[in-house]
C-alpha cells in the first residue's frame, strides 16, 4: 500500500467502488442487449473497469498507483491461488485423458441397484465433482449418461440432468482441487482441510435431504439398465489419491502434482495415453485455466484499487450499520457472496470480487476466516448452481437438449444449500472464537 499521510483507505468513500458497479452494469447490459450472458468476455468488463480505477483518484500518480496493483497482484495469497490454479487444470488434463473420468462414473453405474439410478447420478455426480474438483467436467461426464438412464428407465431427462447439476455443486463447493475452494481459502487465509470440515458439516443435512427427495419422486418406477458399462479400477486410483492426501493434509502441491503423476503413469500403462502425448494432456489441462487465471490477476488489482481509494471502506461502514454481532457478519458476507455471483456468472470470479471485503468483515466481526471461506464457497454455489444463465445450467441444458427452465425445478441441492447455510448462521450455539 502507498504510505500517505492521509490515504483514502483511511475513510470510506462510495465512488471508489465505480469500477466494480461499472463492470456489474457492462456486464449484465451485455447479457440483457444479447441475450446471451457469454457474448461479452469476462476478461474485457474486467479489463473496462481497470481502465476506470486508473483515472479514478488524481492525487495517485500512475507510477504510484501501478505499485498499488503490483503489491496486490503479488499478494501471497494470490499468487499461491494462481499456481494451485494451474496445477489443479494440469492434474484434470491428465486424468480425463487417462480416461479415469468414464471408469470413474462407470464403476459407479455398474454397482448401484437400478431403482435407485437417479439417486445414483446424484451421488456419483458428487463423488465425481469432489474428486475432479469442477462441476462442468461433472457436468460433461454425466449428461451423457443421465440421458442414456432417461431414455431405458422412463424418468424424464429433466429429473436425470437435475441430480447431476446437483451433484456437480456438491463437489464443486467442497472439492479440495476445486478453483472456488482455492480461491476461498486463499482469500480468507485458512487452511483448505479446516475449510472442508467445518463446509461439509453445513451441507451434509442439504445432501442427506436431496437424495431422500430424489428417492421418494423416483421409486415407482420399474427400470432396468441394461448397457454394458466397462470400467478399470486402476484410472479411479488417481482421484482417490488425490481425494485421500487432500483430506489428510498434505501439501496441496504434493496432492495435485502426485496425483498428475500417478494419472499419466495409469494413462500409459493402460494405453489410454501414448508416451509422447504425456505433456501435451498436462499442457492442454493447464491451458484451460489460462482465464480463471488471467481474470483472477485482474480482479486483484481492480480490488487493490478499489480499497486504496477507500471502497472496502465504505462497505464496511455501510454493513456495520445494518448489522450487529457476529451473526449479522455472517448474514453480510452470505448475502455479498450471493449478490456478487448474481451478477457475474461465475462462482469463481464471485469469490474472488467479494473476497477481500468478506476478510475485512470477518476481522470486524470476529468470524473465523474458516468460516468466512465457507460462506463464500456455499452462497456462490447457490447462486452459481440455480441461475438460468450460467455455465452450469447452459451447458447442462445443451448437452441434453432441454432449457435451463425445465432443469431448474429439479436442483434441490442448491435450494437446500442456501436454507442450510442460513439455518446454520442464525440457529448454531455461539461458539468461542476460532482463529
Amino acid at each position: 500500500m502507498i504510505k500517505k499521510e492521509n490515504t483514502e483507505a483511511e475513510k470510506g468513500r462510495a465512488i471508489a467502488l465505480l469500477p466494480i458497479g461499472l463492470f456489474l452494469v457492462i456486464f449484465l447490459g451485455a447479457g440483457v442487449i444479447t441475450k446471451d450472458f457469454y457474448a461479452m468476455p469476462a476478461i474485457v468488463g474486467f479489463l473496462i473497469a481497470l481502465f476506470v480505477a486508473f483515472l479514478q483518484n488524481k492525487k495517485l500518480s500512475f507510477a504510484d498507483k501501478i505499485k498499488v496493483i503490483a503489491t496486490g497482484a503479488g499478494d501471497e495469497n494470490i499468487v499461491t491461488m494462481l499456481l494451485i490454479f494451474l496445477c489443479a487444470g494440469g492434474f484434470s488434463g491428465a486424468v480425463t485423458a487417462a480416461g479415469g473420468v468414464e471408469s470413474t462414473v462407470n464403476f459407479g453405474l455398474s454397482i448401484l441397484p437400478a431403482k435407485i439410478a437417479v439417486v445414483g447420478l446424484f451421488i456419483i455426480g458428487c463423488f465425481i465433482s469432489l474428486s475432479m474438483g469442477t462441476s462442468m467436467g461433472t457436468i460433461a461426464a454425466l449428461a451423457p449418461i443421465a440421458v442414456g438412464i432417461s431414455e431405458q428407465t422412463g424418468f424424464s431427462v429433466a429429473i436425470c440432468i437435475g441430480a447431476v447439476v446437483c451433484g456437480a455443486m456438491f463437489g464443486d463447493n467442497l472439492s479440495m482441487i476445486s478453483d472456488t475452494t482455492i480461491a476461498a481459502v486463499k482469500t480468507q487465509g485458512c487452511e483448505m482441510k479446516d475449510k472442508f470440515k467445518a463446509n461439509f458439516l453445513i451441507v451434509l443435512p442439504a445432501a442427506i435431504i436431496t437424495i431422500v427427495i430424489f428417492f421418494f419422486i423416483t421409486r415407482n418406477l420399474d427400470v432396468n439398465v441394461s448397457n454394458d458399462l466397462p470400467y478399470n479400477l486402476w484410472k479411479v486410483v488417481p482421484y482417490i489419491i488425490v481425494l485421500v492426501g487432500a483430506l489428510a493434509g498434505i501439501n496441496v502441491f504434493i496432492v495435485l502434482i502426485s496425483g498428475i503423476v500417478i494419472s499419466l503413469i495409469v494413462g500409459v500403462v493402460t494405453g489410454s495415453i501414448a508416451v509422447g502425448e504425456i505433456f501435451n494432456v498436462v499442457g492442454n489441462g493447464v491451458t484451460s485455466m489460462y482465464d480463471i487465471t488471467v481474470i483472477s490477476i485482474i480482479v486483484a488489482c481492480i480490488v487493490s484499487l478499489v480499497k486504496e481509494y477507500g471502497g472496502i471502506v465504505f462497505i464496511l461502514e455501510l454493513i456495520k450499520k445494518r448489522i450487529r454481532g457476529k451473526r449479522g457478519g455472517e448474514l453480510g458476507i452470505a448475502v455479498l457472496s450471493l449478490l456478487v455471483d448474481l451478477c457475474t456468472a461465475n462462482n469463481t470470479v464471485a469469490i474472488v470480487m467479494a473476497g477481500p471485503i468478506a476478510k475485512e468483515i470477518g476481522e470486524e466481526f470476529e468470524i473465523s476466516p474458516k468460516r468466512s471461506a465457507s460462506l463464500l464457497d456455499i452462497f456462490t454455489s447457490v447462486g452459481q448452481g440455480m441461475i438460468p444463465y450460467g455455465a452450469q445450467l447452459l451447458s447442462a441444458a445443451g448437452l441434453t437438449g432441454l432449457t435451463p427452465f425445465m432443469i431448474m425445478p429439479y436442483l434441490f441441492y442448491p435450494m437446500l444449500m442456501a436454507v442450510s447455510g442460513v439455518a446454520y448462521i442464525l440457529f448454531r450455539k455461539k461458539q468461542i472464537k476460532q482463529s
